[in-house]
């Protein structure tokens, strides 16, 4: 038997997260859209194991393609490979300060709320019990990292090496943040739409709140690996779908 690719299993273990968080993500969407599954023409489990596997293959496959493009770059998931790979752990860690980097980024988003308007005027209607928002949180700190980090900002990153001779340079990581935080925020354009229309400002709105988080995420990532990355966006959404709420309620 062939060895498997140093990202190999990496990329199995964030895929199996992914579909236990996109399962875990359920009861926050119903809460947002009750019907959601009775549109569906399968039984409603059926429909939750369905969009949960697609979502952990899907996830597996851009992980894996990720990891390997970003791998020259420094890019990757470090502590996941001291731990599948028994490699050499990071000499450095900074936990603390990326949890602390994600809970001040769900600050800075909650101020720029009450400055300049939710991302929809009915937002506030739609909030979803904090219960739910912990059962959602997973998600984005393991899906939306290997979408948005691992794939998108790997990808791009790897693609402006190539066109830079090769160099990781500075500037390549800043790009690709930017790009991967501004695809970020337009990833969330579809869940607004569900709570009414889509006008100017509130498409600029959803898209600049999470595109604050997404360049803090990104520069985690670029300097301290995805699990520090994924760790900053969990508390981010502590913050924004936990704590906030209960701070209202």
């Amino acid at each position: 038997m062939s060895r498997s690719p140093p990202q190999l299993r990496i990329a199995a273990l964030l895929g199996i997260a992914a579909a236990i968080a996109t399962a875990c993500m359920v009861p926050y969407l119903l809460a947002l859209k009750p019907d959601a599954l009775g549109m569906s023409p399968i039984p409603p489990t059926l429909a939750i194991i369905v969009s949960s596997l697609q979502t952990g293959i899907l996830c597996f496959l851009l992980a894996w393609a990720g990891l390997k493009l970003g791998a020259p770059l420094g890019l990757g998931a470090p502590w996941l490979g001291a731990w599948l790979y028994r490699r050499p752990r990071p000499l450095t860690s900074s936990w603390l300060l990326a949890a602390a980097f994600g809970a001040l980024a769900a600050i800075v988003i909650l101020g720029a709320m009450a400055l300049f308007g939710m991302p929809h005027v009915d937002a506030a209607i739609y909030t979803p019990a904090a219960w739910k928002g912990l059962l959602a949180t997973p998600y984005g700190g393991i899906v939306e990292e290997i979408l948005l980090r691992v794939f998108v900002m790997g990808s791009v990153a790897w693609l402006l090496a190539r066109a830079s001779a090769g160099e990781p340079r500075a500037w390549v990581m800043v790009i690709a943040i930017a790009i991967a935080a501004v695809l970020f925020g337009a990833g969330h354009l579809p869940l607004a739409a569900q709570l009414g229309p889509l006008t100017v400002a509130i498409v600029t709105r959803v898209i600049a709140y999470n595109a604050i988080a997404g360049v803090v995420f990104g520069a985690i990532y670029w300097k301290r690996g995805l699990e520090h990355a994924m760790l900053a966006h969990f508390c981010a959404d502590l913050v924004l779908h936990v704590a906030a709420p209960l701070a209202i309620a």
